[in-house]
């Protein structure tokens, strides 16, 4: 008999197929707040009119606008912004943007709450993970702030309650976690994700497919997550080549960010990530490869590996995508291909003599050491990345 607790996330709320402008109003309205600190993509702000239409809806509520957060959230970044949020005595923070931008929100939280005025201060709570896969978390106090989410991209990194920030002076994306590191809302509107690059958009949906896949094939996996999964798979699967096809499909892309949140269930309650996931975080902060096309080049050889041990649940996956005829493998990598994504790791720019650095930081990754089948070393790493080279 299947055993388990279920948790639910302390998120409020998910405001989706309503524009921006409608849903934010009542945001505000609900959460009472009156400084509000807006961080958003830099070439959003630059090149559209979407943060026009946030400071419309803010007004004089509008306390100040970060829009130069680097890839992987430096934290330098991140501190820098984290001074001005509390210089300005915000009492929220409102996203805009992709990934990089919610981890740093998340941050920004953090810093605030723990005294965080410098760089390296962000040392005495960053997640330890020793070479045999333990974790250790410092103490860590709440966010003394948390934000309302309005992603641009698929990644689903405003549904956790992590945030990987990345020391640029070691070259090394770091972890950091707290339940209430959680946005209180996430504002899903398809029309705000029509001027995010197509690359982006797509890439970012397959790491959303990456988050169902290495679920449904975890050492822990829950009936929640299985369900959920399943259905982000199709979500995504049909979703993500109508986008390719029509850009302007308002109801394909609302599907793909139906899915992406669809993906991230099983990570809120503890259900175990793989190696595409850990080996892909050690791309983005070493070898600065963008998280969805961390995604695009381990997961088909990572499930390859895996097959041994997980084959009929592997099963599901190739039917959850349409592709039944298929190993998971095979299925994932032709719905990459489809979308004219990269497949090896010398199209995302990884130099062969990176390789070697890579292995050794991904026994450092707690995926890694959580992998269905056992990666006991760097030589099993290289191994996968040789595949995917």
């Amino acid at each position: 008999m299947i055993q388990g607790v279920h948790r639910y996330p302390p998120m409020e709320r998910v405001i989706y197929g309503i524009p921006l402008a409608e849903a934010l109003a009542d945001e505000v309205k609900r959460l009472d707040a009156r400084a509000i600190y807006v961080m958003a993509s830099g070439t959003l702000n630059r090149e559209t009119d979407v943060i026009d239409t946030v400071r419309q809806v803010l007004g004089n509520r509008m306390a100040g606008l970060c829009a130069k957060i680097g890839s992987h959230t430096p934290r330098i970044d991140v501190v820098a912004a984290a001074n001005e949020a509390r210089a300005v005595k915000a009492d929220l923070i409102l996203t805009v943007g992709g990934g990089s931008v919610t981890d740093a929100a998340k941050m920004v939280g953090i810093c605030l709450g723990n005294d965080v005025t410098a760089p390296e201060q962000l040392d005495r709570f960053r997640a330890v993970i020793t070479a045999d896969g333990k974790s250790e978390r410092p103490p860590l106090k709440p966010p003394a702030l948390r934000s309302v989410d309005v992603p641009t991209t698929l990644s689903a990194g405003e549904f956790t309650a992590m945030a990987g920030c990345t020391d640029t002076v070691r070259n090394v994306k770091e972890s950091y976690a707290h339940p209430l590191m959680m946005p209180q809302a996430v504002i899903l509107d398809p029309a705000v994700t029509i001027h995010t690059p197509e690359w982006l958009f797509l890439s970012t949906g397959i790491r959303a497919v990456d988050h169902a896949v290495e679920d449904i094939c975890s050492i822990n996996p829950t009936p929640f997550s299985d369900g959920m999964s399943l259905q982000a798979l199709r979500l995504l699967s049909s979703g993500l080549p109508a986008v390719k096809a029509n850009p302007g499909d308002m109801e394909a892309r609302l599907n793909c960010q139906l899915g992406a949140w669809m993906s991230i269930m099983g990570s809120q309650n503890g259900v175990a990530k793989g190696a595409s996931h850990g080996i892909g975080h050690v791309l983005g902060g070493t070898a600065h490869v963008p998280h969805g096309y961390t995604s695009c080049v381990m997961l088909p050889h990572v499930l390859r590996f895996n097959e041994p041990v997980n084959a009929e649940r592997q099963k599901w996956v190739s039917e959850a995508l349409g592709r039944s005829g298929l190993s998971a493998g095979d299925a994932v990598a032709a719905l990459i291909a489809s979308l004219g994504l990269p497949g090896t790791l010398r199209d995302v720019g990884v130099k062969p003599e990176q390789l070697n650095e890579i292995a050794v930081g991904s026994m450092h990754d707690r995926w890694v050491h959580t992998n269905p089948r056992k990666i006991d070393g760097p030589p099993a790493v290289r191994a996968l990345l040789d595949a995917a080279w």
